[in-house]
């Protein structure tokens, strides 16, 4: 249990239904970290109430400027806030509670486009509040340990970094809710499975491996009729020092159910991870037998599980363990590398408009940050 008193959460978006507002929840309150007592969980008032209500929420709101209003303006009032809204809303309510100077913990990816990603991130930098976006695959303790052991050299001079996030939830046209949004260019800005899911994909490879592509070349497709964004990509990269790397994302994918995977291999060794057994790293040394690395066992990093090895860990620890990073940031003022942020969702942004640059061109190689 923290010996802390936990800090005082707001939540924007994440009423009844929505799959991410109660991940964001269970989350922010696994470690005893926050404590979640204001929320403008929906603009319709009855279902702000009751989500409220659902959810513990003592002061519910239905407009999130009046929110960040009100609760700076008391004693009591929320220190950060919870964005768990769809994509064209990050970018109004991440500027409204940093103007009143209220931290923001936002869902991926930062913005719905390159320029609001571009204002927002001079409003964070000119604020007092800090400003953290919630890649959570990158929490993942196998991953820190990967990340470790790329740093520290373990796999020589990188090379090849080969990334992939395949889905199948998208294979039929469908009018769910949590579907239509993400079809939509007003809400979801210009990436379909790019925005949704790429964006995870480019940031895990970005975080374990240090590398930034210079250039890529993307093909999109979008292969359910009447889709209006991407539904399935393949992208080629290249980096500053030689690497090469390819991303997969597709969220039609029959048999995928949340196949994300990362292999990276360097002149001295390779190393494999996936979402669906994240516990296990495989390392294999060059000419030498492969080694199955587990979470919490000799030489692994230490700090970021919470049961002994072979009691399974996953999805909802690793959001917590940003949770927890994000709670320590903001008790000392100081900001791990290891927490996404600012510098994360603009890199995410130029992706997806280098993804869309290309693309239009048939899939030229174009500048990622042009």
């Amino acid at each position: 249990m923290s010996r802390h008193v936990p800090i005082r959460l707001g939540m924007v978006g994440g009423g009844a239904g929505a799959m991410i507002g109660n991940v964001h929840r269970i989350a922010s309150r696994l470690d005893g970290q926050f404590e979640l007592v204001a929320g403008a969980l929906s603009s319709d008032p009855d279902r702000a109430a009751a989500s409220a209500a659902d959810a513990g929420i003592a002061r519910s709101f239905t407009d999130f400027e009046e929110m960040a209003r009100a609760e700076a303006g008391r004693d009591d009032g929320i220190q950060a806030v919870s964005v768990c809204t769809p994509n064209h809303l990050h970018f109004p309510v991440a500027r409204a509670f940093l103007a009143q100077g209220i931290h923001v913990i936002c869902d991926k990816p930062m913005t719905a486009t390159l320029e609001e990603a571009q204002e927002l991130a001079a409003i964070a930098r000119s604020s007092n509040a800090m400003f953290v976006l919630t890649h959570n695959y990158s929490a993942y303790p196998m991953i820190r340990q990967a990340r470790s052991m790329i740093a520290r050299g373990d796999l020589g001079a990188l090379r090849l970094v080969q990334v992939e996030y395949a889905q199948d939830w998208l294979t039929e046209d469908s009018d769910s809710k949590q579907a239509s949004w993400r079809g939509d260019p007003a809400k979801a800005g210009a990436g379909g499975a790019i925005g949704d899911i790429g964006t995870h994909a480019f940031q895990l490879a970005r975080f374990a491996t240090g590398l930034r592509p210079e250039r890529l070349a993307a093909d999109l497709s979008s292969f359910v009729p009447g889709r209006r964004l991407d539904d399935n990509a393949h992208i080629l990269m290249r980096y500053a020092d030689g690497a090469k790397g390819m991303l997969w994302a597709s969220q039609v994918a029959p048999g995928t159910e949340n196949g994300l995977k990362l292999r990276v291999y360097g002149d001295k060794g390779g190393l494999e991870w996936q979402h669906e057994a994240p516990e296990t790293l495989w390392f294999t040394p060059f000419g030498q037998p492969t080694q199955k690395l587990r979470r919490g066992g000799p030489g692994t990093v230490a700090g970021h599980s919470r049961v002994p090895p072979g009691h399974p860990e996953g999805y909802l620890e690793g959001f917590a363990n940003l949770y927890s990073e994000a709670a320590e940031a903001i008790r000392t003022g100081r900001i791990p590398d290891t927490l996404p942020g600012i510098d994360d969702g603009l890199e995410g942004l130029h992706f997806i408009d280098a993804c869309v640059r290309s693309n239009a061109a048939d899939a030229a190689w174009v500048e990622v940050m042009a």
